[in-house]
């Protein structure tokens, strides 16, 4: 095993908490923030048949840029038979961040992928809303050179997108969760009961050809997060077989 540092992203280490020895792999951006004009690429490669958790410390903040756009770019590599689960912490886009997002997972024969993002429009908390920053986010999934899921979000300076009833109907939450591998028969209907309808937000999950998405809207991260947790944890155990084993950074 070899580790090399470049730049402000680092892993310290990895964590082996699983039976399976799945490895638990924290990406550090120590400055937390990313402002106008910085780029952070990520690149992941998992060997055939590995097993690997991605997850961040804290959450990722895109700052207000006048100095052109904030740029993070994620490429996944998954080996066949592997399995990668990328669960980072939430996006955090302050008023006025121009952020641009991009996430492209390449799947090999019988790979499994795990996906989920949650961006926080503005910070609800403080009372602030992202009325002036621009946003583009883009994520690819392909299995062998396929692609499978594509998604794509673009708007600026439009307070009327986070209030329109078509769009985000004032709620500041946005998370969305991909899953890409095998799974028991009625898996998503299994989800919507155990998950019930006491959610403050909206919170849906569909069987699609080839993945099964998740969605949450709503005012509060911490809803949303344990909403997907739980999603997850059914995934884990209908599809991977395996029980769900939280990273022990999330608890502190």
């Amino acid at each position: 095993m070899r580790r090399r540092h470049c730049g402000p992203l680092a892993v310290q280490r990895a964590f082996h908490p699983e039976g399976d020895g799945a490895a638990h792999v924290y990406i550090l951006h120590p400055p937390g923030g990313v402002a106008g004009g910085d780029v952070l690429d990520i690149n992941c490669h998992l060997e055939p048949s590995a097993r690997c958790v991605l997850t961040t410390p804290g959450a990722t903040k895109f700052y207000r840029s006048e100095a052109g756009e904030s740029v993070q770019r994620t490429r996944i590599d998954v080996g066949a038979d592997a399995i990668c689960e990328n669960l980072p912490q939430e996006t955090i886009l302050f008023e006025g961040a121009d952020a641009s997002i991009s996430t492209r997972v390449d799947l090999a024969e019988n790979a499994a992928y795990a996906g989920w993002d949650f961006i926080s429009l503005g910070r609800p908390a403080a009372g602030e809303r992202f009325t002036s920053g621009r946003l583009r986010q883009r994520v690819e999934v392909f299995r062998d050179g396929k692609l499978i899921w594509f998604e794509r979000v673009a708007f600026s300076h439009a307070p009327e997108v986070l209030d329109a009833p078509v769009f985000f109907a004032g709620r500041p939450i946005v998370g969305t969760m991909v899953y890409a591998g095998p799974a028991l028969e009625n898996t998503v209907t299994y989800i919507r009961d155990q998950l019930g309808t006491d959610a403050h937000g909206v919170f849906s999950v569909s069987q699609l050809e080839r993945v099964i998405v998740c969605r949450y809207l709503g005012q509060r991260m911490s809803e949303g997060k344990a909403l997907f947790l739980q999603a997850w944890s059914i995934l884990r155990e209908r599809g991977l077989m395996k029980k769900a084993i939280a990273p022990r950074i999330w608890a502190t």
